[in-house]
C-alpha cells in the first residue's frame, strides 16, 4: 500500500496530519500480513498501530485484551471516528444473548472491524466455531506482557492463546504490544506466541517530560500528600495505594481537606467503578486514588502526577503506573514514597504462592528496592532495565529526577570495585548480589558454608565497609555493565566482557554515595519547604518536662515525641487543631493540651509566623469503627486474639491499633490478659522500669531486659501503663 495512502487514511480516520515515532513502519508491517511485535511505552500511540490497520484491510482483526474498562474505552473511541456504531464491538461476559446476536450479525456482514474479546471468551466453543467461519485480517494481543510469568502482570489464561488462534484459523497475522518489557520477557512473549520471524519494533522507552521522585515514608506522609496535591491544585493526579482500606482512608483524609477526591478500587460495585471513572474523566474530580486497577482502561492525556503511597512490586509497574502521567508531553510528576517496611509487606504476600514464583517475585522486588535506595540517574536505572542506554548529558530528561538534580557527593571506588568482580570470580558466579556480599564482609551462613566460600582468600576482604556499602556499589557497578544479574537464575551474579576488561586495565569508578532510606535514618530532606520548626519544638520539650514532673510522670506519657514534631510542624492554636495532631486524642488534648496551645500560640504571634492552613490537617474518623469495636470487646474482656481474629488482624496490627487509642487519651483496662501472662513481680519490675525511662522505646525496654521478656509483652505492658499512669 503506497506511503500517501496510509497518511490519506490516518487523516480521514483520526484527523492526523502525521503518524508518531515508529507508528508508520509497525502499520505497513500489518498491512503487509506479517507477525509483528510491538514494544512501545504508554503514550507513544500503540492502540493506533493497529486500530487504523483493521479499518482499512478486509475482515475484522480480534483484539486480545485483559480488562474490560480498557475494551470499552477503545470501542467508543473507534465508534466517535465512524459512522456505523457496529464498526466496534466488545465480546465478553457483560453481554447478554441479543447483544451477543447483534455483534455476530454486524461481523457477519463485514461492518466490524475490530472486535475486542478478554482471552476467556475465545475459549468458549461457540465463539471459536462462529469465528472459524469469519474472515479474520489480524489477531493483536495488547498486553501481552501477560503472557509471561516474568511479566508483572502475568495471566495463565494468555498462555494458551498460540492454541486458540490456530484452532480460529492457520494463517492468521499475530500481532503482539506491550508497553512494558524487559529483553527477558520479549523473548517469553515471542517464544510463547511462536512469532520467530516476526517484525519487531521498539520505541524508547525515555519519557523526557516525567520527573521522578522518590520520598522516605515517615509517619506524616498524609500531610506530605495533602500538601503536594494542594501545590498541584486544579491539576489532574492519580494515587496508587496497595490496599483497598487505604484507598478509602486516603480519599477521605483528603476530602475532609477539601481536596475533590475519589476512590477506585475493586471492592466498589461496578456501576459506583464506572461513575467514579467518568467524574475523573470529566474533571468533576481531579485526584483519584486507586488500587492499581485503575487507569489501564483510561486514556486521559493531561494526567499531571501520579503518586504512589507504596512502592510498586516491580520496576515494570511502576514504569506502567507512572506512564499515566504526562500522555500529552506535557509536565508529569512521579512521587513515590518509600518504606522497608512495606517491601517487607509485599514479601509476606509472597510466602503464600509456589516457590517458583516466589523467587521471581522476590527477584523483581529486589530491583524495585535497588531502584528507591539508588543515588544514580533513576531514568538511567529505569531504561538500564528495559535494556537500553541513556547518557544523561545527550540525553534528552537527563536533569529530571531527584538524583540527578540534588546530585550525591562521589568517590572514587576503584580498588572496591576490582574487589567486588574478583569476589564474583572467586565464587564461581554462583552467588546473588546479598550472598556476594556476606562473602566479602566475612559473614558465615549455611550457603556460604556449603561452597566453602569462607575458605576463599576473598572472605572478608572487604569487612572494613559495612554491608550497604557494598550492596550500592554492586547496584553501581551493574548499572555500569561491568557485572550483570541473570534472571533466569534469579539474580545470580556474572561478569560481563566489560567486566573482565575493567580486570585486566581497571579504571577509575567514580561511586555515588548511597542513600538508603531504612527507619533508623533521619528522613533525607525533601525540596518541599516547611519543616518542623527547631526553636518551638525545643520550647515543646521543655514544656512536656515541667507538665510530666508535676504530674509524677515519665515524659513521654504527656505527649510523645512524634506529636510534638507535629505539633512544631502545624502550630495548632485551639483545642479543636491539636485533636488533628497525630497521636494526641480528644481526651489527651482536653487533660494536657491547654498550656500547650497557649506556648504555640504566643510563640506564633511572637514571631509574626504564618500558619500554613493546608497543613492543619483534619482527620476523618475513618476509624472509629474499628476503635469502638476494639473498646467494647476488650470491655468484655474477650481473648485479646479473639478480638484481632475478629478483624483478620495479625496480634502485631492489633497492638498497633490499641496503642493509637491508648497513646491518644483513651483507657483501656487490658489488666485480666496481662495477668494471665505476667506474673505480679514481673509487672512490677517493667512497671518500675517505664517510671524511670527516658524513653517508651521497646528496643531500649528488650536490650535493658536482655531477653527475659519479648516485644509482645513488652508492648502489652506497655499498653496498661500508659493506660493507668496517662490516661
Amino acid at each position: 500500500m503506497a506511503q500517501i495512502n496510509l497518511h490519506k487514511e490516518l487523516k480521514k480516520y483520526f484527523g492526523f496530519d502525521e503518524f508518531k515515532g515508529l507508528q508508520e513502519e509497525v502499520i505497513k508491517s500489518i498491512v503487509k500480513n506479517n507477525d509483528t511485535f510491538v514494544i512501545m511505552p504508554t503514550g507513544g500511540g500503540k492502540s493506533l498501530c493497529y486500530q487504523l490497520p483493521a479499518l482499512i484491510k478486509d475482515g475484522t482483526a480480534i483484539v486480545v485484551s485483559p480488562l474490560i474498562a480498557l475494551m470499552k474505552n477503545q470501542v467508543d473511541v473507534i465508534r466517535s471516528i465512524s459512522d456505523h456504531e457496529g464498526v466496534a464491538h466488545v465480546l465478553n461476559s457483560s453481554l447478554n444473548k441479543t447483544q451477543v446476536k447483534q455483534v455476530k450479525s454486524d461481523i457477519e456482514s463485514g461492518i466490524t472491524k475490530l472486535l475486542y474479546v478478554a482471552p476467556e471468551s475465545l475459549t468458549k466453543e461457540e465463539y471459536v466455531d462462529f469465528l472459524k467461519q469469519q474472515e479474520i485480517s489480524f489477531l493483536a494481543i495488547d498486553e501481552a506482557h501477560c503472557i509471561s510469568e516474568w511479566g508483572h502482570d502475568f495471566r495463565p489464561e494468555y498462555r494458551n492463546l498460540r492454541k486458540i488462534i490456530g484452532r480460529i484459523g492457520d494463517n492468521i497475522p499475530i500481532i503482539g504490544l506491550t508497553a512494558t518489557a524487559t529483553p527477558k520477557v520479549q523473548e517469553d512473549i515471542i517464544k510463547n506466541l511462536g512469532m520467530k520471524n516476526a517484525n519487531t519494533f521498539k520505541a524508547s522507552f525515555n519519557r523526557p517530560n516525567l520527573y521522578y521522585e522518590i520520598r522516605p515514608k515517615t509517619a506524616n506522609v498524609d500531610i506530605d500528600i495533602i500538601k503536594f496535591v494542594k501545590q498541584n491544585s486544579g491539576k489532574s493526579g492519580i494515587i496508587y495505594c496497595l490496599s483497598r482500606k487505604r484507598v478509602e482512608e486516603l480519599a477521605q483524609t483528603l476530602q475532609v481537606n477539601g481536596v475533590d477526591a475519589i476512590p477506585y478500587h475493586a471492592g466498589l460495585d461496578a456501576k459506583t467503578r464506572a461513575k467514579h471513572q467518568d467524574m475523573f474523566l470529566m474533571e468533576d474530580a481531579h485526584v483519584v486514588v486507586a488500587t492499581i486497577a485503575f487507569g489501564m482502561g483510561i486514556d486521559k492525556p493531561d494526567v499531571r502526577f501520579v503518586i504512589h503511597n507504596d512502592i510498586p512490586k516491580s520496576i515494570e509497574s511502576y514504569y506502567q503506573e507512572t506512564g499515566r502521567a504526562g500522555r500529552d508531553g506535557g509536565e508529569g510528576h512521579c512521587l513515590a514514597y518509600y518504606s522497608y517496611k512495606d517491601v517487607e509487606k509485599l514479601e509476606k504476600f509472597m510466602s503464600g504462592k509456589p516457590l517458583a514464583e516466589q523467587e521471581v517475585g522476590h527477584a523483581l522486588l529486589q530491583e524495585i528496592v535497588a531502584f528507591a535506595e539508588s543515588s544514580i540517574s533513576r531514568r538511567k536505572f529505569i531504561l538500564h532495565y528495559f535494556g537500553e542506554e541513556f547518557d544523561n548529558e545527550t540525553g534528552e530528561g537527563g536533569d529530571m529526577d531527584d538524583n540527578a538534580r540534588y546530585p550525591k557527593k562521589q568517590k572514587e571506588a576503584k580498588d572496591d570495585v576490582i574487589l567486588l568482580i574478583n569476589a564474583v570470580n572467586e565464587t564461581g558466579e554462583i552467588y546473588k548480589s546479598k550472598e556476594l556480599v556476606n562473602t566479602i564482609i566475612g559473614k558465615v551462613n549455611a550457603l556460604i558454608k556449603a561452597h566453602k566460600a569462607n575458605e576463599k582468600e576473598i572472605f572478608g576482604k572487604g569487612k572494613d565497609q559495612p554491608k550497604e556499602y557494598w550492596m550500592a556499589l554492586s547496584r553501581q557497578v551493574i548499572v555500569a555493565g561491568l557485572l550483570k544479574k541473570e534472571i533466569e537464575s534469579y539474580g545470580v551474579l556474572k561478569i560481563t566482557e566489560k567486566g573482565h576488561k575493567f580486570l585486566e586495565h581497571p579504571t577509575s569508578f567514580m561511586m555515588t554515595e548511597d542513600h538508603s532510606f531504612h527507619e533508623n535514618q533521619a528522613p533525607v530532606a525533601t525540596n518541599t519547604g516547611g519543616g518542623t520548626d527547631p526553636q518551638l519544638l525545643k520550647m515543646l520539650k521543655s514544656l512536656r518536662k515541667q507538665v510530666a514532673s508535676q504530674k509524677s510522670v515519665p515524659p513521654f506519657v504527656v505527649f510523645q515525641d512524634p506529636s510534638l514534631e507535629d505539633m512544631a510542624l502545624k502550630y495548632p492554636i485551639s483545642i479543636e487543631e491539636l485533636v488533628n495532631i497525630h497521636g494526641v486524642g480528644e481526651s489527651k488534648a482536653r487533660k494536657f493540651g491547654k498550656k500547650f496551645i497557649e506556648l504555640i500560640n504566643t510563640y506564633v504571634k511572637e514571631n509574626e509566623i504564618m500558619r500554613a492552613e493546608d497543613l492543619v490537617v483534619k482527620s476523618t474518623g475513618a476509624n472509629s469503627s474499628l476503635k469502638l469495636y476494639i473498646i467494647q470487646n476488650v470491655d468484655r474482656k474477650l481473648p485479646l486474639n479473639d478480638i484481632a481474629d475478629g478483624k483478620g488482624m495479625s496480634m502485631t496490627e492489633f497492638i498497633d491499633e490499641m496503642e493509637a487509642i491508648v497513646y491518644s487519651g483513651t483507657k483501656l483496662n487490658i489488666n485480666y490478659w496481662i495477668d494471665d501472662v505476667l506474673d505480679e513481680d514481673q509487672q512490677e519490675e517493667i512497671h518500675e522500669y517505664f517510671l524511670d525511662a527516658e524513653s517508651d522505646s521497646i528496643n531500649e525496654a528488650l536490650e535493658e531486659f536482655d531477653g527475659d521478656y519479648d516485644e509482645e509483652e513488652l508492648r502489652l505492658y506497655r499498653l496498661k501503663f500508659i493506660s493507668e499512669v496517662a490516661n
